[in-house]
């Protein structure tokens, strides 16, 4: 780490007069932790006065490929010489290949693009909802979509309404109609709510990553996806946070051999350096859509679609997924050795993990305020449990000297 005493260069303001800012100019929708970041470059990141940490979270797995990938950024440069944005009135020179490449990734037929991962969620929603009327043949109005408790896919109106976080639902109705929550990795509550004829969808997480690294029972996805096909209902998978790399396969779903009729992808499809977003789908599932029923402005944009390209790329070599698998074994098999009685579980899978304290061991943000101090990063969710997810470049010594520091905290 910098010198902690530098001092912020003339004419800039301090960490603490940004913050000060933010705090009274902008909405309070989010709690940040003390940190100004004003620079970053692989794993690790710089506040304005100099001091250098290492990122252990990545933008929720966002920043796969760490800050300011070289290659993405290449990508990024050569499309503005061209062009960036053209809406979805004209055709463009990327979106066509980037659909092609991302579905033969996915080993899906069509590709829906669109920017944050809540609009693809969304979008996916939209999608099963209209198959349950056009092919499946569920009565109007009645399409009934299964989600998970703990369930985390965004915050909009719609998606909020079937989250069981009171922070994100409550104050937020009248909620929308139409689904039905079942316990995470239940097979057998799963397989009572899809007795309902009118069940257009199975909407599910592969990993709960909001709700602190959840991972389901060993063959909870293979079931689901048998249940699924059974049923005539589709599964979907959200893979926003899970999906491209994180947890040593493409798509975690590939850790059962299971191919969902729809994949929901987000994050870490823009590189860390725009937010990009799509839906891939059956064929069956994607081709229900009529043109002026869904789009958006920036959606499939050519700055978007190069970056995505790239990534699909990166992705096909599987260097990033043997990374997290190697590392990720690494990192678990520390955690779990070396974790004092402060610590209830390690959870993960590949280069992701939830360390969940016990009780005794007070709030996890109070330990996430002493790594700052220590140069690491990391962000706790649902006060006990402390977030692990980082860049699937980063260099197994600075994986360990994270972990030293975190294991020092834990004790």
């Amino acid at each position: 780490m910098a010198d902690a005493g530098v001092q912020v260069p003339a004419g800039l303001r301090s960490s603490a007069e940004i913050m000060e800012a933010e705090d009274r100019f902008g909405a309070r929708n989010y709690s940040p932790l003390p940190v100004v970041v004003s620079h970053a470059e692989g794993a690790w990141v710089t506040d304005v006065e100099g001091r250098r940490y290492l990122d252990m979270l990545s933008a929720y797995s966002a920043l796969n490929f760490g800050h300011r990938n070289q290659r993405l950024l290449d990508v990024v440069r050569s499309q503005l010489d061209h062009v960036t944005l053209t809406s979805r009135a004209f055709h463009n020179d990327q979106l066509g290949p980037f659909s092609e490449e991302l579905a033969q990734l996915c080993r899906l037929d069509r590709v829906l693009p669109m920017n944050t991962g809540a609009e693809a969620v969304e979008t996916a929603i939209k999608l099963s909802r209209a198959w349950g009327y056009r092919v499946k043949g569920v009565p109007r109005d009645q399409a009934v979509i299964v989600t998970c408790e703990g369930n985390f896919h965004g915050r909009t109106t719609t998606i909020v309404s079937f989250s069981t976080d009171p922070v994100a639902h409550d104050d937020f109705g009248p909620y929308t109609p139409g689904f039905v929550t079942v316990p995470f990795g239940d097979v057998e509550a799963l397989r009572a709510a899809l007795a309902d004829d009118n069940v257009v969808a199975f909407l599910v997480e592969p990993v709960q990553g909001e709700a602190g690294v959840i991972v389901p029972p060993a063959g909870y996805l293979r079931a689901a996806r048998e249940l699924c096909t059974e049923r005539g209902v589709l599964l979907v998978a959200d893979e926003v946070q899970s999906g491209l790399g994180r947890t040593g396969r493409t798509f975690t779903c590939e850790h059962e051999d299971v191919l969902p009729d729809m994949y929901v992808l987000g994050k870490a499809l823009g590189g860390g350096v725009l937010p990009v977003s799509a839906v891939v789908g059956r064929d069956e599932v994607v081709g229900v859509l009529r043109p002026g029923e869904h789009g958006s402005t920036f959606g499939g944009n050519p700055l978007a679609a190069a970056v995505g390209r790239e990534v699909v790329a990166m992705l096909a070599t599987g260097e990033y997924q043997r990374r997290s698998a190697e590392l990720g074994e690494h990192l678990l098999g520390r955690l779990r050795a070396e974790a004092p009685p402060t610590v209830r579980e390690v959870r993960g899978l590949g280069l992701w993990a939830g360390v969940e304290l016990v009780p005794e061991a007070g709030p996890a943000r109070d330990r996430c305020y002493r790594l700052i101090g220590d140069g690491v990063l990391v962000k706790d969710t649902h006060e006990t449990t402390i977030r692990l997810a980082p860049p699937l470049s980063i260099e197994a010594s600075d994986l360990d000297w994270a972990l030293d520091r975190i294991l020092k905290v834990l004790h």
